[in-house]
């Protein structure tokens, strides 16, 4: 079962892939939805003003994004999940 964040972060997704939220799974990687790194950038900002939060995000080195793992849906939920925790902290 899915939270509201998993929700509210598939959707963003979808809505970024132009799929349907139904068809995006957990482990699915972002490139395997077809979001390249524009469109993983736009979603990244969709979630921050969804949430109202700051995603510590470098669209020039993911891998250098301390903290914020954009590799699957799941990582991209929990890291949400952690900043919003932050956030209420």
């Amino acid at each position: 079962m899915r939270g509201k964040t998993a929700e509210t972060v598939i959707a963003i997704l979808a809505a970024q892939a132009l799929i349907d939220p139904s068809d995006i799974r957990l482990d699915a990687s972002m490139d395997s939805l077809g979001l390249d790194s524009l469109g993983l950038v736009e979603a990244i900002f969709a979630i921050e003003e969804a949430f109202d939060i700051s995603v510590p995000f470098n669209p020039a080195d993911p891998a250098e994004s301390t903290g914020f793992d954009s590799a699957t849906v799941a990582g991209l939920v929990a890291a949400v999940e952690d900043l919003i925790a932050q956030k209420a902290g």
